[in-house]
């Protein structure tokens, strides 16, 4: 499995979750914060398949209020790269000063330049999901063991099982993105997996959008074209 569909399982499994978690809504069916109890519950989150089961931990579960989350319906990595795009688009034909090549969307690299977006964008939801500290180290180790399982080169694997155990700050984010479409990149995964409701949270997309130079005037570009995507 190549960086680039590995991050596409996470995705689509987002997208699952985001359908089953409004069920459970409908449905008055919480999450237990903790225990044998929650665990069963992630265990039928999503398609069961490994990335859905690594999401589940990533994005945590309080009343499963994230896993309605409407970001989530994002379902493919070339749709991330397109949403970007076109905010960035909406937002620059106002910005007579704006950079006009923004450079690639994910969704239009291959090869060497795919697999390092990819992973980039991976590490920038990884960090998103230790802002609130919600990862505990019992969590931190079933997400290593769950990265155990998928069939990743092993570079790429040690790569993400190391981040697990470290927050990146979002100077080490930022410096992720090589261009404006990434930028756009790593601050819609990051959302993807955040809570906007909570204080901590919202601070660290606030935070990472003046690290990525994103104007605040881009950042509601982008967080409108996701939600109507």
């Amino acid at each position: 499995m190549t960086a680039r569909e590995f991050l596409e399982q996470l995705l689509q499994s987002g997208q699952q979750m985001a359908q089953r978690g409004r069920e459970m809504a409908e449905q008055g069916i919480n999450i237990p914060e903790s225990g044998p109890q929650r665990d069963q519950a992630l265990a039928h989150l999503g398609t069961g398949a490994a990335a859905g089961g690594l999401l589940a931990l990533l994005v945590g579960t309080r009343a499963g209020r994230r896993l309605a989350g409407p970001l989530l319906k994002i379902g493919g990595v070339a749709a991330i790269g397109a949403v970007g795009y076109a905010a960035y688009k909406k937002w620059q034909a106002d910005q007579p000063d704006a950079e006009s090549d923004p450079g690639k969307p994910v969704g239009e690299l291959d090869g060497h330049d795919a697999e390092q977006r990819s992973i980039s964008l991976v590490r920038a939801m990884i960090a998103a999901a230790h802002a609130d500290g919600h990862i505990d180290g019992r969590e931190q180790q079933m997400i290593v063991d769950r990265i155990a399982t998928l069939e990743l080169p092993d570079t790429e694997r040690r790569l993400l099982q190391g981040e697990i155990g470290r927050a990146l700050d979002v100077t080490e984010v930022a410096r992720l993105a090589d261009s404006p479409a990434a930028a756009t990149e790593v601050y819609l995964t990051s959302l993807l997996v955040v809570d906007a409701e909570n204080e901590m949270e919202r601070k660290y997309l606030h935070d990472l959008a003046a690290a990525l130079n994103l104007p605040w005037d881009l950042v509601q570009q982008l967080e409108a074209e996701a939600r109507a995507h």
